[in-house]
């Protein structure tokens, strides 16, 4: 951990020194270098200390969150800064070594001086992850978004054609420090006015009690006609700290299930419900997180005893790797499958029916909105919350509206 954390703290040195040279070139006043130095050293500091003092007892706190946030803001765009001026130190060790070796000019200075426009360019294309990385903790990650897809299926019953769904996913309680915008995001909510409102897993960080200063805040999310759902995720097994006890993280485990009976949920745990509309059902199964980088404690088989692929199932699974590995696969053919975990990375881009990148696509095949294999559907939802990064860029937090409807999908 030591020799991990000493690496870190070398490239990040590198890369002070390297964006030093751009304020250097571009600024002559000693006083704001001077400045310019002090305050580096004070974040660095500041960083490294948060970091070393980290209690994995403890876990996620509002402290981490903002130097983390801190860190990408302040090295993320000086790390753009390094890539170019580390590009010109390499053009001038070249244009030097022909000027010495094969022109023979024996001057003074080896390399030529550097040049004030790559600077001006490498200062440039830094403001734009600074600014928005800025704007991501400020503003971005309580800018909520209400997503609204249609899901045609031909074995739809026709009593449940125009369906809706509303759909919310790691909610990530013990990140949250806007008590007005949390009030926004469930009156938000309350205004779809759906059938059914469903939550796919993630309702802390890590401990119960992230979610006690929330509970009243989410017992206003009103109770649709066909119930509220939920299911867990892998952040709700408290399996990212260190605990005093096996007990004690039992305990922990026991109250987090509490959590979703007291905002009046019904927490499914590899279990499924049969809803009923004029003589007619559909299944809604709910399975404990499966992951294939977290556990495998969703239990298909037994979430889904005395269904058979003929039955029309809406499965809630927290990570949508159970849906790439297992569920699109299974000869009880679950037609729509309702997951998160993914945030989209909380950041990326996306412009709605033409392009959407994220680094979640590395890890996920399926990472944000609609994807369908023969037939199958997965939706992933990007998040109401925010873990980690105390922020969002790109990809926004996300109130899913899905209808379903009767008939074949028009591509």
């Amino acid at each position: 951990m030591m020799f991990r954390f000493l690496v870190i703290a070398f490239i990040l040195l590198l890369v002070e020194v390297y964006s030093y040279q751009v304020v250097r070139t571009l600024l002559k006043s000693k006083w704001f270098l001077y400045g310019y130095q002090v305050l580096s050293l004070i974040v660095f500091v500041y960083i490294f200390y948060t970091i070393f003092n980290y209690d994995r007892k403890v876990g996620q706190t509002h402290r981490s969150l903002f130097a983390l946030g801190l860190m990408l803001t302040i090295y993320l765009p000086k790390i753009v800064m390094t890539v170019f001026m580390f590009g010109e130190d390499v053009v001038r060790l070249i244009a030097g070594s022909i000027n010495y070796f094969i022109e023979y000019d024996n001057s003074p200075e080896f390399l030529p001086s550097r040049r004030k426009f790559v600077s001006q360019i490498a200062l440039g294309l830094a403001s734009v992850p600074f600014l928005s990385l800025i704007y991501g903790i400020t503003v971005g990650k309580y800018n909520y978004k209400v997503i609204r897809q249609n899901i045609f299926f031909p074995d739809l019953p026709d009593s449940f054609d125009g369906f809706t769904i509303t759909h919310i996913s790691d909610i990530h309680s013990g990140s949250f420090d806007n008590p007005d915008k949390i009030n926004y995001a469930v009156d938000l909510i309350n205004e779809q006015n759906s059938d059914i409102l469903l939550f796919t897993g993630d309702i802390v960080n890590a401990k119960a009690e992230e979610m006690h200063p929330w509970i009243d805040t989410f017992n206003r999310l009103t109770k649709p006609s066909f119930g509220k759902y939920s299911i867990l995720g892998n952040h709700d097994y408290g399996a990212y700290l260190e605990w005093d006890s096996e007990e004690a993280k039992a305990k922990n485990f026991e109250e987090i299930k509490d959590l979703h009976r007291q905002i009046d949920f019904k927490l499914l745990l590899n279990e499924h419900v049969k809803l009923k509309k004029d003589g007619q059902e559909i299944s809604l199964v709910g399975v404990e997180n499966w992951g294939k980088h977290f556990g495998e404690m969703g239990d298909l088989v037994k979430a889904s005893e005395g269904l058979t692929d003929k039955d029309f199932k809406v499965l809630m699974s927290h990570d949508p790797s159970h849906w790439e590995e297992k569920v699109q696969h299974d000869d009880k053919h679950f037609q729509l499958t309702l997951s998160g975990h993914t945030h989209g990375m909380q950041f990326g881009i996306e412009i709605p029916g033409y392009f959407k990148w994220s680094l979640a696509q590395y890890m996920y095949k399926c990472w944000a909105g609609l994807y369908e294999s023969a037939g199958r559907y997965v939706y992933v939802n990007r998040g109401f919350g925010f873990h980690a990064y105390p922020g969002r860029v790109g990809i926004m937090p996300e109130i899913t509206v899905i209808r379903l409807k009767k008939g074949q999908n028009i591509a």
